[in-house]
């Protein structure tokens, strides 16, 4: 039975996809960049959806603009964040490695807005670290920071200031009590609340990069809200930030499961979170340890 409805994920996730390439977030709604490279990474482990897959990778390269971003739409050009998911979904395809070299260069040179000045009396932020926008030009967030991380960590640039730098901004967005939220901390002397998601895609663009006990209060955080997380997003990056410290809770497949039997009541996923679930659902470790093991079994195959 179990077998059967990570095959009914599959099948919904492959049923999405959209004339011309790539895969939409709904049936019968169009091409979405984010979705395409999350349904490319989610799938890439399945032989019989190949075709498929270097499909959706071309299409996410025609979608690509001249100065190497991928938006989420080509008429909001702005919308440069989903750049990192079409880096890792480019990863390991040797047809569509310069699209990859140019959106790492892209990604190199965007950042978020930065000041020379502290937060202050509002906040205790230091506005003078830079990380990565949702929306080019605009405040450096916490998820499309994480994300941008692990993507050119996975390409290669680990020990890029860049990356160097947005481990500095991440850890000033590390809440005193514990946890990330969307990337504040204290405001007007108040500290604010962390959000699961949040937290799991910190930890998991963090592991190797800090010392276990700088986020130790983190860890014990998101322990404290995976067991009742049953939401894809909540659910999906918390067994991805435990996983890259080495605590996956061994009754993960069974959260996953009651997960996807939440589905019923609340309508089918998107795309997005299914892939998520799919991709966490095979994982031992990390984000980044699921993506680049994948596509070593891939290689074998081949």
């Amino acid at each position: 039975m179990r077998k059967k409805e990570i095959t009914s994920v599959v099948d919904t996730i492959a049923g999405r996809s959209v004339p011309g390439g790539g895969f939409s977030e709904y049936s019968g709604t169009p091409f979405r960049a984010d979705a395409t490279a999350l349904a490319t990474l989610a799938l890439r482990a399945d032989s019989s959806n190949l075709r498929l897959l270097e499909s959706a990778r071309s299409r996410l390269a025609s979608e690509q603009l001249a100065d190497g971003r991928v938006c989420l739409a080509k008429d909001q050009p702005r919308t440069c964040w989903p750049t990192a998911l079409a880096i890792l979904a480019w990863y390991g395809s040797s047809i569509h490695r310069q699209y990859q070299d140019l959106a790492i260069h892209f990604l190199l040179k965007t950042k978020g807005h930065s000041s020379a000045k502290k937060g202050g009396a509002i906040t205790n932020l230091d506005f003078s670290l830079v990380g990565w926008p949702w929306i080019e030009e605009t405040f450096s967030w916490v998820e499309p920071t994480a994300m941008s991380m692990m993507a050119l960590r996975l390409s290669g640039y680990g020990v890029h200031e860049r990356v160097q730098e947005a481990v500095r901004l991440l850890m000033d967005r590390q809440l005193p009590h514990g946890g990330w939220n969307i990337g504040s901390t204290i405001i007007y002397g108040r500290e604010t609340y962390p959000q699961t998601e949040n937290t799991g895609m910190a930890l998991a663009a963090l592991s190797g990069q800090v010392d276990r006990r700088e986020i130790e209060r983190s860890l014990d955080y998101l322990k404290s809200q995976v067991i009742s997380s049953r939401t894809p997003l909540s659910l999906g990056w918390a067994l991805f930030g435990l996983g890259a410290w080495g605590e996956r809770p061994t009754e993960a497949k069974r959260w996953l499961f009651d997960c996807l039997s939440r589905q019923k009541k609340y309508g089918t996923y998107g795309t997005t979170l299914l892939s998520l679930i799919l991709l966490v659902y095979g994982a031992k470790g990390g984000f980044l340890e699921e993506i680049s093991q994948g596509f070593k079994e891939n290689d074998s195959r081949r």
